[in-house]
């Protein structure tokens, strides 16, 4: 049996890959590429010493999708396939509902149809909304999303409970993390965007590797100490590891349970910066530009939960993430 992984060509997507494979498990990769590259594949082979099928293929293709599963014995499925800008989302709403929300629900229909009723989605902290209260709780009511990305997020979570309401058979675990950032410590895995990436720590990689001029620091008129948006970021292979006893998880049980997947500390825009700096003896330079549209203040987890159901809790600090970013991007500096 083998752990469907869509997205899996993607930056979460792998890290996840090599903690699945070095736990014992066998995976199935779908991914359109859109935003990967197939060489991140590659580089997890590599890695683990160990081969997959992959598929290059678009959720939306249902059909394409159930030869995936008549080809292969699926037990589960990881589902991090998704666009997941905020501020493109905001730009093309579109796009996000039809690709997020329909592939989504196209993914649901060929699992159904091959009586595979186990998935651990990448849901995301933005189903908070705007809430005020910190840390983030999984029994705080979720909330008008800001932006379009959080919607589908929070649209695609309220239709996994009601196939749970509908077929009690169905075990869903939603793993509702925040601001992921690092590399494997081997520095052959990174993140390695496709265009101009979105968030801070591959703008930042962008800039000190001449890719980019400057970092835009958007805003800094926040209520936080700094006046910069403050994230619970987390590392990458801390965030993979949640997803394997996630896997774990809803192997042995029915129902959906949200999980919140962080550090339970927050960073401020100016820290990462300071520590960015630290690791690499690289000064970053930056420069202040408006808000982002749907940007919210202050964003870090209680995670309480996953430390109970999950047996999960993050090992590695702000300073581990940004060497172990530094030490990806000096042994790739053109990338993957």
């Amino acid at each position: 049996m083998a752990i469907l992984v869509t997205g899996g060509a993607g930056y979460i997507g792998t890290h996840t890959c090599v903690e699945l494979l070095e736990s014992g498990k066998d995976i199935v990769v779908v991914d359109n590429c859109v935003n990967s590259k197939p060489e991140a594949l590659n580089r997890v082979r590599q890695l683990t010493g160990r081969d997959f099928p992959f598929y290059e293929l678009d959720i939306l293709d249902t059909g394409a999708l159930g030869r995936v599963f008549k080809d292969n014995q699926i037990d589960a499925v990881i589902h991090f396939a998704g666009l997941k800008a905020v501020g493109e989302s905001v730009q093309k709403p579109l796009a996000y509902y039809k690709n997020n929300i329909t592939g989504t629900l196209s993914l649901l229909e060929a699992m159904a149809a091959a009586n595979c009723r186990r998935m651990v989605f990448s849901s995301s902290a933005t189903v908070y909304g705007a809430n005020p209260d910190v840390p983030f709780k999984e029994t705080y009511p979720t909330m008008a999303a800001t932006n379009p990305y959080g919607a589908t997020k929070l649209m695609i979570e309220t239709i996994l409970r009601d196939l749970y309401t509908a077929d009690n058979g169905w075990s869903i675990a939603l793993l509702r993390y925040f601001n992921p950032i690092g590399a494997h410590t081997s520095g052959v895995l990174g993140e390695d965007p496709n265009g101009i990436p979105n968030n801070l720590l591959p703008i930042i990689a962008r800039v000190v590797t001449g890719k980019m001029e400057i970092l835009n620091v958007t805003g800094d008129d926040y209520d936080t100490p700094d006046g910069t948006g403050v994230r619970d970021y987390l590392h990458v292979c801390d965030l993979a590891d949640g997803h394997v006893k996630a896997i774990d998880y809803v192997m042995g049980k029915t129902g959906v349970e949200a999980i919140n997947l962080g550090t339970g500390k927050g960073y401020s825009v100016y820290e990462v910066i300071k520590a960015f700096e630290a690791a690499s003896g690289v000064k970053v330079p930056y420069k202040v530009a408006p808000r982002r549209p749907g940007d919210i203040a202050t964003s870090y987890a209680d995670a309480t939960k996953a430390k109970e159901l999950l047996r999960w809790g993050a090992t590695r600090g702000i300073d581990e993430m940004c060497r172990d970013l530094w030490n990806f991007l000096q042994k790739n500096p053109n990338g993957l």
